[in-house]
């Protein structure tokens, strides 16, 4: 064992350096794990303005010793855990999930899913992707049966909700969907989430029907994601209420009576708004839309009109409220492309037979037909 341990080092600092040094510490650089200064910067000041020169290791026993540092890393905060909802329809949590549902026997699809907060009451349907009309098909398929949600709570995806345009920004206009324009005709809300963490119910019940609902489909035998959501609408969802669904906190039901005025089927439509051509016509879907101006006197060259679809195509024009009659015009035919003519290689070219350049001719002979004296 070396003869110098357990002896103070010939280069350690007094006691009394110490001793002034620590109170100046504790006074101008301490404070809470995210406030204090490190070892680092707390030495450089010392050196600089009380010309009290310091290590950075040194710095740091010494703050260690006197309880003003302690190797607590600095973390994000927690996420405080959010309460469900007290009541059934208060929130509903929308998410979809991409996932091989049928284990390879098919394509890989998207399950659509509406979790109610308060209860854990789940409705899905599998879909190709995560759409407009994928979350307008399976909001219907509860409206009648349970009545209008509060408020849906889903991501910033599109579909949803999205962030504002800078002209929309400026003018202080909020941003709206095609699906945020269809709740707000219910009268129900949508709110954004900021992070995955935020949705975790809808996320937990993703993985929950990714084990119990793919190995059940698998075993039942299904290859097409009809039979799958068929399976799903008269079987699955009974059992999953029936084992997983909970009882919300408090008895009041916040599902809406839908309104006898709403026409589901014009509700649930895609819209898009036109501006009326000079010759009071509209274009949509390369199609021309005109109506008669003796019908629609106050519908005038550069007014805006809504153009509303339903899922089987049928159209209709709206304008300041009311309905607008009009007619539509068959799309013109495609235009005939000429036939595509059979390509015919190009003759080789062969040099006349006094060409100057003629293969063959002596070298002689070339320079002076070149030069014009051949004859």
């Amino acid at each position: 064992m070396h003869g110098n341990v357990g002896r103070v080092s010939n280069r350690a600092k007094p006691a009394a350096f110490r001793r002034q040094v620590v109170p100046h510490v504790r006074a101008h650089y301490g404070g809470g794990p995210h406030e204090r200064c490190g070892p680092t910067r707390a030495a450089e000041p010392l050196q600089k303005g009380q010309d009290l020169e310091v290590s950075v290791r040194t710095r740091r026993r010494g703050r260690l010793a006197a309880g003003l540092w302690s190797r607590r890393r600095k973390r994000k905060p927690h996420r405080r855990r959010r309460q469900r909802r007290a009541h059934f329809g208060e929130l509903i949590q929308v998410d979809g999930s991409h996932h091989q549902g049928l284990e390879g026997r098919g394509p890989k699809g998207c399950l659509m899913n509406f979790v109610d907060d308060a209860t854990g009451l789940a409705l899905g349907r599998f879909w190709d992707q995560e759409t407009t009309w994928a979350a307008a098909d399976l909001l219907p398929a509860g409206v009648p049966r349970q009545g209008v949600p509060r408020a849906l709570y889903g991501d910033w995806k599109n579909v949803y909700q999205r962030p504002p345009t800078s002209r929309e920004a400026i003018a202080g206009i909020p941003p709206e969907t095609p699906f945020g324009r269809l709740c707000a005709q219910l009268a129900s809300g949508i709110i954004a989430a900021s992070s995955p963490p935020a949705q975790g119910r809808v996320e937990r019940h993703h993985g929950t029907h990714q084990d119990r609902r793919s190995k059940k489909m698998r075993l039942a035998g299904m290859a097409d994601y009809e039979a799958a959501n068929r399976y799903v609408d008269e079987q699955y969802r009974d059992a999953h209420k029936a084992k997983l669904a909970g009882r919300p906190a408090a008895g009041a039901d916040f599902h809406r009576r839908l309104s006898k005025r709403l026409d589901l089927q014009w509700v649930f439509c895609w819209e898009a708004e036109r501006v009326v051509s000079n010759d009071r016509v509209v274009r949509f879907e390369n199609r021309f839309w005109p109506w008669k101006p003796k019908r629609n006197q106050g519908l005038g060259a550069g007014a805006r009109v809504t153009l509303e679809q339903t899922r089987e195509g049928e159209l209709r024009v709206r304008f300041q409220g009311r309905t607008v009659p009009f007619a539509g015009i068959a799309k013109p035919p495609p235009k005939a492309r000429p036939e595509p003519q059979p390509r015919v290689a190009p003759r080789p070219h062969k040099p006349a037979a006094n060409h100057p350049g003629r293969p063959g001719l002596p070298l002689a002979k070339r320079a002076a037909k070149a030069g014009g004296l051949w004859k």
